[in-house]
């Protein structure tokens, strides 16, 4: 018992070590990037002018940390203070730090003119301006955290948009501030999207009388249960990111398990290393969210697919795993973040070397998804 105590005070403790991602003002970020041009000058206008390194807080896994709260079951992932750097001086080094100022400068023209762009839009706006430094996408998002890492205020704070690919349906209703509210169970297959702008999702006034909110990984699995409109069948609210999450689905996921605490959030994902990720995700961030890694975390249940659902599925409709299962698997057993149970499912995956898709489940007809998910939620089949 003592040693428990112990174990759960060093993890709410740890919190004082968290570096985060403040959600800023305009008139605050500002004063902030105008304070690192002034000690870049500074630098430069010395005696002996030097070109001043890059203080970011480093993303690297030795300086992350596991958050458990003392009132509460949600674990997040988060960073330290430990600090890396961007130089001009280092060999190979010299783009990624122009790169740096390159974002801060085009998100200073951004809050001045009061907009938002998305990730996409910002790739495209500085290909044109500065070809010479941003080639890919994959460079703008890694120097966007740079940026956040280096000021240390959220993405949204320096005027970027989350693109969000997020839908939600069932009994739930939705209302911005002044408008009518949105049924959800009205919307159909396609479900209700789920906007960018994390302001408007923050403002959604929010009604429900379901009992369940599923976090389906799948979108064609999400169309298929509001389809057969499985919410009537098992008062839930659905929600899908398509895929691995993106901020704003992970955002209303952690309004809708704030405002109902009542409500498990039950995961329903392949059995597979990738699901397992994407719920890893939901339930405690990713190293690649950088400081904003630990916002949204919820406390996600795994419903399925699990190793105990192989008996449903045909030995023929189980699929080797496949090389980048075996990457993800890796960094999944590396993780401090993940529990024991996950652990476990995870090992046999790897033992049988097979994945298994939720559609495989079909094979007993269209049908049997919804009388599965009603079997296991009734007798609380979840970890």
């Amino acid at each position: 018992m003592e040693e428990t105590c112990s174990r759960r005070a060093m993890m709410f403790f740890a919190d004082q070590d968290r570096c985060s991602a403040d959600i800023l003002p305009p008139s605050e970020v500002r004063a902030r990037i105008e304070l690192a041009v002034l000690h870049f000058l500074k630098s430069l206008m010395a005696t002996s002018p030097t070109i001043s390194d890059l203080p970011l807080v480093s993303r690297s896994s030795g300086n992350s940390r596991r958050s458990q709260g003392l009132l509460t079951d949600i674990s997040s992932l988060f960073l330290s203070h430990a600090v890396c750097t961007r130089s001009f001086m280092r060999p190979n080094a010299a783009k990624a730090f122009i790169r740096v100022w390159k974002v801060i400068e085009v998100c200073l023209q951004i809050l001045a003119q009061g907009k938002r762009v998305t990730q996409r839009e910002l790739f495209y706006m500085l290909l044109c301006d500065s070809p010479d430094y941003f080639s890919c996408q994959l460079q703008v998002n890694k120097t966007i955290q740079d940026v956040v890492a280096l000021l240390r205020c959220s993405r949204y704070s320096l005027g970027i948009m989350a693109s969000s690919r997020g839908v939600v349906v069932g009994r739930l209703k939705l209302q911005e501030p002044g408008k009518d509210p949105v049924d959800c169970s009205g919307c159909g297959s396609s479900g209700f999207g789920i906007s960018g702008d994390l302001d408007l999702v923050d403002g959604l006034i929010m009604t429900t009388d379901a009992r369940y909110i599923l976090l389906v990984e799948k979108h064609a699995v999400f169309q298929r249960l509001a389809e057969d409109r499985i919410f009537n069948q098992i008062p839930s609210i659905i929600i899908t990111a398509k895929g691995y999450p993106d901020i704003a689905t992970r955002m209303l996921l952690h309004k809708l398990s704030r405002a109902f605490p009542d409500l498990p959030v039950l995961a329903l994902v392949d059995w597979n290393p990738a699901g397992l990720a994407i719920l890893c995700t939901f339930k405690y961030g990713s190293l690649g969210m950088g400081l904003e890694a630990y916002r949204y975390a919820c406390n996600v249940k795994w419903l399925g697919l699990r190793g105990d659902d192989l008996p449903f599925i045909p030995e023929e409709a189980l699929l080797p795993l496949k090389p980048r299962d075996f990457q993800v698997a890796k960094s999944l057993t590396s993780s401090k973040t993940i529990q024991d149970e996950f652990r476990q499912e995870l090992e046999i995956m790897l033992q049988s070397g097979k994945r298994a898709e939720i559609e495989a489940l079909y094979i007993h007809g269209y049908d049997f998804l919804s009388k599965y998910l009603a079997n296991k939620i009734v007798k609380g089949g979840y970890i």
